[in-house]
């Protein structure tokens, strides 16, 4: 994946670098994923990936390149205040089953099939 930044400028009222690339995708064969250009992204203009949030991509019809939008905040104090929830949402990366069910739960369910085997046993 190859990234070229062709537009930088920062928002003094945001406190933030708006950015508009082109990502040529053709190595890939499909769109990169939003997680892995914010990492390139991050790497490109020396900041922490937590800081990058993409907007959008495009894929032009019929190439490999997509056209992107992305803002570059100052703090994570700042991306509270100002990017939007299903902007942040989609940034952020998926969670993995495993950590999607909290350990409470699991341990309130356990003793449930314990009481019942319990009961049969007594009647």
């Amino acid at each position: 994946m190859k990234i070229k930044i062709l537009s930088q400028q920062y928002n003094p009222l945001l406190k933030r670098k708006e950015i508009v690339f082109e990502v040529d995708h053709s190595q890939e064969g499909q769109t990169s994923s939003r997680s892995a250009l914010r990492k390139n992204l991050a790497d490109i203009l020396k900041t922490k990936t937590d800081l990058v949030f993409v907007e959008k991509v495009e894929t032009k019809t019929g190439t490999m390149t997509a056209i992107g939008e992305a803002n570059v905040y100052e703090t994570l104090e700042q991306i509270k205040l100002v990017e939007r929830e299903h902007i942040i949402n989609r940034n952020v990366p998926p969670k993995k089953p495993e950590e999607a069910v909290p350990k409470k739960e699991e341990a309130k369910e356990e003793p449930e099939p314990e009481e019942a085997e319990e009961g049969k046993k007594e009647g």
